[in-house]
């Protein structure tokens, strides 16, 4: 609020870049309910600071959780993590980059963008530049954060740039129930704050540095799982020839990403001075807030599993190559459904990442570029999830009648998001005729 007094600058600041910062480190939720809390502090009312932040928190999904729903994707269909990270990227970079506009037309309209235009350019530019070219050159662990962190700076030097020309006076009635005020910090202070943050973006960096992974790699145990590695037979048309089916648990303590994510909060409690028993407290407390959700990614993960070892999805993949050149739409919008019935991109993948393959094999289209789309296309989803519509009613305080009208109000855009997807991915595949493998 210091920064600006500008409720459309403040949503574009918290709702879309500090909201995409928490998508990246954290996930699951976390960026809709700490943004909408700040959003109604700030004076939003209950169902805007909800409706922003549920629009906002679509283009950094696909790489949200330090990458996992990448990561999840390229274990489930045995695809390259790299170009899988690329392909992503492309189809979510356009989207993050009209993202900031639209919302603010959705929200204020013409007359409310017209004020604040620049910032919007500015903020997606920065944005969605960065996510296409972290995911295509680093991996999909830092894509939301190194993003966010630009958008950020971007945003702020152009609010301070145009801090003269700020229409203050724009606002719907209701939008503002109460003024607040703010502390000054100091730049020692400012820079603790971060610093965790930073600490786990080296982390991450190291982490993902091709010798020092290789090295960290020697120490996984590789478990060929009994009465089920190559006892399964793949058999044409799904692939060239029959091959034996491989299960393998892979056990990478070392190497795994969430082995960067834990060294970097060891750090940062010690640089902190965090006593051990607040630590420890803090630690549990993270784990019983984790449990539930632990619990349904891995019971989703294991039932695509199944479906996988036990032809199910070979089946539906096969079903859906009946769509024939409409297909690329169609893989968007199945993403689209996952999220929305799972309310995850992560189980999204999961369900139908090997479903996406098996369908582009069978139509002779590029796997990886289908398998992006049902990524890319579930994060459209994730605006109408029942999941996350209630963790915004409850960081809100939102009323029965309204959390019932937010859903009508984020089903339609919504689908007209995950329709741009479709439209993407029939463009890259019949227009520019991009292949990633």
């Amino acid at each position: 609020s210091r920064l600006t007094p500008d409720l459309r600058l403040q949503a574009l600041l918290i709702a879309f870049a500090f909201g995409a910062f928490l998508e990246g480190a954290a996930g699951f939720g976390a960026p809709v309910a700490i943004a909408a809390t700040m959003l109604t502090g700030l004076g939003f009312s209950a169902f805007t600071a909800a409706a922003i932040c549920l629009l906002a928190n679509t283009g950094p999904v696909a790489f949200g959780s330090i990458g996992i729903p990448v990561v999840t994707l390229a274990g489930i269909t045995g695809l390259p993590l790299d170009k899988l990270s690329g392909a992503v990227g492309s189809f979510c970079a356009p989207v993050s980059f009209i993202l900031p506009a639209y919302l603010i037309l959705a929200m204020w309209g013409r007359a409310g963008f017209a004020g604040v235009w620049l910032p919007c350019l500015v903020g997606g530019a920065a944005f969605a530049s960065v996510q296409w070219s972290v995911s295509h050159y680093i991996g999909p662990q830092l894509t939301d954060i190194l993003a966010s962190l630009t958008a950020i700076a971007a945003l702020v030097a152009v609010i301070r740039f145009r801090r003269k020309e700020q229409d203050t006076s724009y606002l719907h009635p209701g939008d503002i129930t109460d003024t607040t005020t703010t502390n000054g910090y100091t730049v020692g202070q400012i820079f603790v704050a971060w610093m965790p943050y930073g600490l786990l973006v080296l982390c991450v960096l190291l982490w993902g540095y091709q010798p020092f992974q290789k090295l960290l790699n020697r120490g996984s145990i590789l478990i060929p799982w009994p009465y089920l590695h190559n006892m399964v037979l793949r058999m044409p048309p799904l692939v060239a020839k029959a091959a034996p089916y491989p299960a393998v648990f892979n056990l990478n303590w070392f190497g795994a990403s969430g082995t960067s994510c834990m060294t970097a909060t060891v750090l940062s409690a010690l640089l902190l001075r965090v006593r051990p028993m607040e630590f420890f407290r803090i630690l549990v407390s993270v784990v019983r807030t984790l449990a539930l959700p632990t619990v349904t990614v891995t019971s989703v993960l294991a039932m695509a599993l199944l479906m996988n070892y036990c032809g199910a999805t070979a089946t539906l993949g096969l079903a859906f190559a009946a769509t024939g050149v409409l297909f690329p739409f169609f893989s968007a919008l199945l993403g689209w459904l996952g999220v929305f019935l799972t309310g995850s991109d992560t189980s999204a993948n999961a369900l139908f990442g090997s479903l996406q393959e098996v369908t582009a094999n069978r139509l002779g289209l590029d796997a990886v570029l289908m398998a992006a789309a049902n990524s890319a296309g579930g994060v459209m989803g994730k605006m109408i999830s029942l999941q996350t519509i209630a963790v915004a009613a409850a960081a809100t305080n939102m009323s029965l009648h309204d959390q019932s009208k937010l859903f009508r109000f984020t089903l339609r855009h919504s689908v007209l998001l995950a329709a741009v997807i479709g439209l993407l991915a029939v463009v890259y595949v019949y227009v520019f005729h991009v292949r990633w493998l």
